[in-house]
């Protein structure tokens, strides 16, 4: 299926195109405290990380043709999008697997953005609110770490994110703002955004490996680079080099923020006109004085 099947073609690809460089650019992204930095890893290793990602593209394309086909967030549409990315999972595997979360994320937003083209992000998030407020049947039911955790200790995870409006990447677009008008740099501002999704996130995954200790933990030292003035701030660059190595040698990654910041970056990227617009890319920042 593509996306020239269903209504504009070539505004259904620039939005999947706009998702796809938002995780890659999430991915690019470093040090991001706990998870994978693509200066350390090898160049095949990012490579098949950046890869799979692209393999998102056929599926996200889809999943705005039939949004716009479609032209509500109805359950039938839910239905649709659920089944699109149950394809796109096994497409994705088949390139080297991951980004689950993100395709799940980025999805829904896409979705949104089809349906409502000029929208901007308060009205793209409660569009994705209102999908993922649809039970989708036709899933398979089988427990996952997400599910477990939420049944264990209440947690949101990424459906209650997304039945929530994702609140997460509203004040995460809020923080990139805010940084870049402080005069970061974007890799400054984009790592300040994603600090501010793990300051509060409910991470199931972090949960999972970690416990409501290990959360409350990351959550503190999230906040500990913020409170210290962010990634561009010396202070600030000093405690977030400290927090990475300390989540890198416990083995604790907040694996569940990093698809809220690929769908931070996406809103941003569309822009308030719901249209795609390419961005830049920026090396690393130096992070440490």
């Amino acid at each position: 299926m593509t996306g020239t099947q269903y209504g504009n073609g070539r505004e259904d690809q620039a939005l999947a195109r706009a998702a796809v460089g938002a995780l890659v650019g999430q991915l690019a992204l470093a040090p991001k405290p706990g998870l994978p930095d693509p200066r350390e890893r090898t160049a095949r290793d990012h490579s098949t990380l950046r890869w799979s990602a692209r393999a998102l593209l056929p599926g996200l394309i889809a999943m705005a043709a039939t949004a716009r086909r479609t032209g509500e967030p109805s359950a039938r549409l839910r239905a649709d999008l659920g089944a699109i990315g149950r394809s796109t999972e096994h497409t994705v595997a088949l390139a080297g697997g991951g980004h689950r979360g993100a395709l799940w994320t980025l999805g829904l937003l896409v979705a949104a953005a089809a349906l409502r083209p000029g929208a901007g992000p308060a009205d793209l998030t409660a569009l994705a609110k209102q999908l993922a407020a649809h039970p989708d049947r036709r899933a398979p039911r089988r427990p996952s770490h997400g599910s477990t955790v939420s049944a264990r200790y209440g947690a949101a995870g990424a459906r209650g994110e997304a039945r929530a409006g994702f609140p997460h990447v509203r004040r995460a677009l809020t923080a990139l703002t805010a940084a870049r008008a402080q005069g970061a740099t974007e890799p400054q501002a984009r790592l300040d955004a994603l600090l501010t999704v793990m300051s509060t996130l409910q991470d199931t995954e972090l949960l999972y490996t970690a416990g409501p200790r290990g959360l409350r933990h990351v959550q503190a030292g999230a906040r500990g680079v913020l409170d210290a003035g962010g990634t561009a701030a010396d202070p600030g660059a000093v405690a977030l080099s400290a927090l990475d190595a300390d989540l890198q040698a416990r083995g604790w990654g907040p694996k569940g923020s990093a698809p809220l910041l690929a769908g931070t970056l996406f809103l941003d990227a569309i822009g308030a006109r719901g249209t795609a617009r390419s961005a830049p890319t920026h090396p690393h920042p130096k992070l440490s004085p």
